[in-house]
């Protein structure tokens, strides 16, 4: 038989007939490529469920919905020119819905009044039962409709619990879970003291369906009427709104509400805005960004487990190719060709590295699998375009690190070879 490149089937068995004789160190040789491929999967798939999480999150808020603020809301605290920003004015969001043709609708939200060092207390207790970590807003009755709210229970604020500004608040899971353990059924009706006096509860805020790790913000919110945020903290003149565009009209939207915000904020031609303006693709694309980087980072640690590997690969293949001299130089006198050498050689490589992707990717599943079913809460979803990437690199790095073994292997003079013990 003359060994040529026509037999990559052989040499593919051959290769697996080498890495089954030295099963501990095939396996110690590719140990760099496993933990590479690992860590690149299931980071990649930790990242993908926190983003459908988030996407999932937005789409449930409104994807007609844009939002408007004084500061940058997103990640990050704002810097110091922000901070010196006047707050938005019911005014604003009245010509807003005035003057916009692309606009359906405008609320107004005083967002935090307790927090932040207000003089607001939006410390809740009942009975001795203290909820300490509320996120306490003034809405107004159309909140609920323009971002999806949904209620388990009660009913949601009223045109005259606004107008009248009474004391009574929609709250979420975690504050009824806090004060009524075991009796979050009977929330809807009670009285409960903040701010030093007293709080009827009217309803209690449905749990999303989306959410991340398991929570979402309205979980802690405390909502009351807009204009009864305003009288009792007064000190906190800070105003987002909530702006629902038309169906498709979300990007014309978005200018008429730039120009309106302008011309009342007397920003000057050229210079920039000094409000913030979002929608859910832009909350999605700020996260797309943060994510970015974490992928960078796991992508530097995996290059590095794969580059020991690679190293690791080729040292074995080179001592391989000493150990297997002989065998060399009989095929060699049996016709081999240089370039079939090489494909023996590579293709062994390759295989190893193979092997290894597969072991790696597998495991990857496996622990994606256990992240679920031990932590719900964190969302990891493998896509198929990190498997198909992960073999393939796994792949790759044996083809890149086998050439040396090989050319070596391809060079050796047969009659040395035949000679050699």
């Amino acid at each position: 038989m003359r060994w040529t490149t026509s037999l990559p089937i052989e040499v593919v068995k051959m290769a697996i007939d080498s890495i089954r004789s030295h099963k501990f160190r095939s396996f110690l040789t590719i140990l760099g490529i496993v933990v590479g491929v690992i860590t690149a999967i299931v980071v990649a798939s930790i990242l993908t469920g926190m983003r459908q999480s988030i996407v999932s999150i937005v789409e449930e808020f409104g994807t007609n919905n844009i939002y408007a603020y004084h500061l940058s809301t997103g990640l990050g605290p704002p810097n110091r020119d922000e901070r010196n920003r006047k707050p938005l004015k019911d005014e604003d969001a009245a010509a807003i819905l005035r003057q916009a043709s692309t606009v359906s609708d405008v609320t107004v939200i005083a967002p935090n009044i307790g927090s932040f060092g207000g003089q607001f207390d939006d410390n809740l207790v009942y009975e001795g039962k203290n909820y300490r970590w509320a996120l306490t807003d003034g809405v107004m009755p159309n909140y609920a409709e323009m971002l999806n709210l949904s209620l388990r229970a009660g009913r949601f604020i009223t045109e005259a619990d606004d107008l009248q500004r009474r004391n009574v608040l929609v709250v979420g899971v975690n504050t009824v879970e806090a004060l009524f353990p075991g009796k979050e059924d009977e929330a809807v009706g009670k009285v409960v003291r903040m701010n030093g006096t007293t709080w009827e509860i009217i309803g209690v805020i449905e749990k999303r369906k989306a959410g991340f790790f398991g929570e979402n913000e309205e979980d802690r919110k405390v909502v009351m009427p807009y204009r009864t945020a305003r009288k009792v903290a007064p000190d906190r003149p800070e105003l987002r709104m909530v702006v629902q565009a038309q169906e498709g009209r979300i990007s014309e939207a978005v200018q008429e509400i730039e120009t309106i915000l302008r011309q009342r904020r007397n920003v000057a031609a050229g210079e920039p805005n000094n409000f913030d303006i979002k929608t859910a693709d832009n909350f999605i694309a700020q996260f797309d960004g943060v994510i970015g980087g974490v992928g960078l980072a796991a992508i530097a640690i995996s290059c590095l487990g794969l580059l020991v590997g690679g190293i690791g690969v080729m040292n074995i293949m080179l001592v391989s190719v000493t150990e297997r001299t002989k065998e060399i130089g009989i095929r060699k006198a049996l016709g081999a060709t240089r370039s079939a050498i090489v494909m023996q050689f590579l293709l062994e490589a390759m295989t190893l590295t193979l092997i290894g992707g597969v072991i790696g990717v597998t495991a990857a599943i496996l622990i994606s699998g256990l992240i679920i079913l031990f932590i719900p809460s964190l969302p990891a979803q493998v896509p198929l375009w990190a498997i198909i990437t992960g073999v393939s690199v796994s792949v790759g790095v044996g083809l890149v690190f086998g050439v040396l073994p090989a050319r070596k292997a391809a060079r050796l003079d047969p009659i040395e070879c035949l000679r050699y013990e």
